[in-house]
């Protein structure tokens, strides 16, 4: 049997955690819902990106679009192993850093 004293001040810290979660939860939908209205207007007028020309990705610089690199452990090599890239693991495309692959800037 628990005190009613205890009861009392268990149920007023279980209103104020659940009415905090709801404010956490009404905050975190506005959020959202702001960013998504917001991102969808700077689609509609911003210009397509320079770099990737507006598709998001562009071949991989580092394997020039092969998948693989050649990598010797030592400086000297006595020979080379072909090893997946690493900036593109092995997709033979990477997303554009100038836009971060939305397309535009």
């Amino acid at each position: 049997m628990i005190p009613k004293q205890f009861r009392i001040l268990g149920k007023g810290a279980a209103i104020v955690f659940g009415g905090f979660m709801a404010l956490n939860l009404a905050a975190t939908v506005a959020i959202g819902a702001f960013r998504s209205v917001a991102e969808r207007n700077r689609r509609k007028i911003a210009l397509p990106c320079g770099v990737c020309k507006g598709k998001g990705f562009y071949l991989c610089k580092l394997c020039n679009g092969n998948a693989t690199i050649k990598w010797s452990p030592l400086y000297d090599p006595i020979h080379i192993n072909p090893c997946v890239c690493p900036t593109c693991d092995g997709n033979r495309v990477q997303r554009c850093l100038n836009c971060l692959g939305k397309g535009y800037s």
